[in-house]
């Protein structure tokens, strides 16, 4: 069973919001890479790395699935952010986008009863759990910290990656 138009085209979409998403992840990464934040740029690097990850995943189903890739363009990433506490609001709101995403594909698999893609997308509404929590992890204990204490959450970030 070949992938419907309107699912194609849907996932094609998301497609491009996770390599924007990608994007926007490496900006953060190289941002705190020049503010010599190392663990912090890492993180957000790792970040960008799963979100290209998430993309090269949604355009192999499409072509197991029978349709066709066409990945439209991303706008560019935010320039700068003014704070650590400013990076995981943009993120924790990035994140909580990309599940209003996902839950919206799932409501057209499920609407044209395309158990396959349903049951693909059972993965990404796993990781959008995971993603969502460790943003508004990070959210609240960069507020708490303030940014004269951000180096803190440099020694933190080691212990959440194990996590991983």
């Amino acid at each position: 069973m070949a992938l419907s138009k309107t699912l194609n085209e849907a996932i094609n979409a998301q497609i491009g919001r996770e390599f924007a998403a990608s994007l926007q992840y490496t900006n953060l990464a190289a941002h705190f890479d020049s503010h010599a934040y190392p663990k912090l740029a890492a993180f957000f690097y790792k970040q960008a790395e799963e979100e290209r990850d998430h993309a090269l995943r949604f355009v192999k189903y499409v072509v197991e699935a029978g349709g066709s890739v066409a990945i439209p363009a991303v706008p560019a990433p935010q320039p700068s952010v003014a704070s650590i506490e400013e990076a995981f609001r943009l993120s924790l709101d990035w994140e909580e986008e990309v599940t209003r995403q996902i839950h919206h594909l799932v409501d057209l698999a499920v609407a044209e009863k395309d158990y396959q893609t349903r049951h693909f997308l059972d993965w990404f509404v796993e990781e959008q759990l995971e993603e969502v929590n460790t943003m508004d992890t990070l959210l609240r204990i960069a507020s708490r910290l303030g940014e004269q204490n951000s180096t803190l959450l440099e020694l933190y970030l080691p212990e959440l990656a194990e996590e991983d």
